[in-house]
Parts: structure tokens; sequence; C-alpha cells
């Protein structure tokens, strides 16, 4: 069965970003031109997803008036002659069919993805956390949907962190005498925020998921966890429990832009990338009276 839906959860404070996120959604924060977001709903597009649920909550409503059309905008666009412009912002308003509902209580991850029951139905579906812009040749998704075979089973998108940052993420343990290759990884059970003693390995789980519609059985089995929040890690692990999880070390660059720091990163490293920057960025490096002030800190 083709995956056709993904589903974006984009329901949270954005506590790590305050106080540029108290009025304004962390997911529209800007990474260069474009909000968040953006890069989120693009990605899944251009992996030839059909229809996108975003989860959203109380004051987000600036995503949907983001993805929707904007009249007057456009208008004066038009009247300004500025028809590239113009373009463009007509142009992400017809990116995809996307639906939106809210999350009216934060009850963590795995509640999010369980608003999205009625959406989904009885089909397999992405997930692509609002958190995460990964920088790819090929989209993360896209990447794993090639491998995505079997839709009784979950696919988990990973790749190796440092032993020290182990704690930040969900930590996949596989299968006894199996590697991280370019094949599907066989999971054996799933720790959230393992300390380095408990951790497994050093294969995080990275914001981008294939998830089986048996997710919501497991979801609605599973009793909520720490802070009164409902897991998806632990629904997963149920999964695994009966061999029904695969992982996939996916290629590209992730940053969290739910901090400040994985922020600024993605903003130079898209900013290097770009060219119409590229040039003047490294020029601004490389100046010396920058890089004497930088080195000074």
């Amino acid at each position: 069965m083709k995956v056709r839906k993904a589903v974006i959860p984009a329901a949270g404070f954005g506590t790590r970003m305050l106080p540029a996120t108290k009025a304004v959604p962390k997911e529209m924060l800007p990474v260069l031109n474009k909000p968040c977001i953006q890069y989120i709903v693009e990605e899944a597009v251009y992996s030839g997803i059909e229809e996108i649920l975003i989860i959203t909550g109380r004051a987000k409503k600036a995503i949907e008036d983001h993805f929707d059309r904007s009249p007057e905008l456009e208008l004066h666009l038009e009247q300004s002659r500025k028809s590239t412009m113009l373009t463009e912002v007509q142009a992400i308003s017809d990116l995809v069919d996307i639906h939106y509902t809210r999350q009216k209580t934060p009850l963590g991850l795995g509640h999010a993805i369980l608003c999205a029951k009625s959406f989904v139905g009885n089909e397999p579906f992405a997930v692509l956390l609002g958190d995460d812009i990964i920088q790819a040749d090929e989209p993360v998704t896209r990447q794993l949907l090639s491998q995505y075979q079997d839709t009784d089973r979950a696919l988990l998108g990973i790749q190796p962190v440092p032993t020290k940052d182990v704690s930040k993420y969900g930590i996949i343990e596989p299968v006894k005498g199996t590697a991280a290759t370019n094949v599907p990884l066989p999971v054996h059970r799933i720790i959230e925020k393992p300390s380095e003693a408990e951790a497994p390995s050093n294969l995080a789980v990275l914001g981008r998921y294939v998830l089986p519609p048996t997710i919501f059985d497991a979801l609605e089995d599973t009793p909520v966890g720490h802070g009164g929040e409902l897991q998806l890690t632990d629904a997963i692990e149920r999964l695994a429990a009966l061999n029904l999880v695969d992982a996939y070390q996916f290629q590209g660059i992730r940053h969290d832009i739910g901090n400040l720091e994985g922020w600024l990163k993605a903003n130079l490293a898209f900013g290097l990338e770009d060219p119409n920057l590229a040039s003047s960025m490294r020029a601004w490096l490389a100046d010396d009276h920058i890089r004497s002030r930088l080195a000074s800190f």
C-alpha cells in the first residue's frame, strides 16, 4: 500500500525558544526566509505525500494562515509588479492538501499521534516532527518510504549520536547480530532518553517515522508515562516486542530548531548552501576582523 498521508505534530509550547515563542509558534520561526514548518511540509510533498494533517494547539493559527491564500497580499504584490514574489506566495498555498486538528491538552507526542486516528484510517502513514529540519540530497521521508515494504511494520529514521547525548533521544537496541547498514535494521527494543549506562547503542530516533495503523491500538493500550504524557516511544516498544519494528539510517544533517543553538546552526548551514548567500557569508566568516572577534569569545 502506498503511503499517501503524513502527520506533523506542531502543538508544543516551544518553551526552549522563549521569549521568541511567546506569541509566535516555534514552527513559524524563520530559517532564512521560510518558516521552519514549510521545510517540513516541502519534504513530505517532495517525498510523494498527498495529504498532510498538522496537529496544532492554541495560538497556532499563524501556521494555518501561512498555508492559506492571502488575497490582500497577493493583490498588493500584483499591483506592485512583484511577480516573482507573487508566484512564490501563491505556490505555498498550492503545495498540498493540508488538514488541521487541535491537541486540546498537551499530553505528549503519543497523544498527538492518537489525534490523527480518524485522518489516517487503516493506512500506513509518515510522521515528521515539527522540531526537526533535515538537510539532505534526497528528502529523508522519501529515503524511508523507498525502504518501506511491509505495511504491518514500523520504520524509524535513525542516526548515530555522541554517547554523551543519548539521554536526549529515543535509543534503539538492534536485534542481536545485526548492524546499521543501507538496509532496514530489525529493532529489539527502544528506550526513551536512557542514561549513558543504560543506552543499548548510540543509534537515535531522529524525528522521522513510517508507522502502521496498528500504532493506534498500541497507543490506546499504553499507559501514560512520566509527567502524565503518552509517549510514542512506549507504543513503538509494544510493536518491537512483536518483532514489528525496523530502523533505517538515513543520510542528511538534522537540525533541532526547538532550541536556540540548533536554530542558529540551521540558519548558518542553509545560508552556506544558498547560492545567493553562500559567497558573501563565506567572505564574512573569513574576514580578519570577524574571525578575531569570534576568537575572542
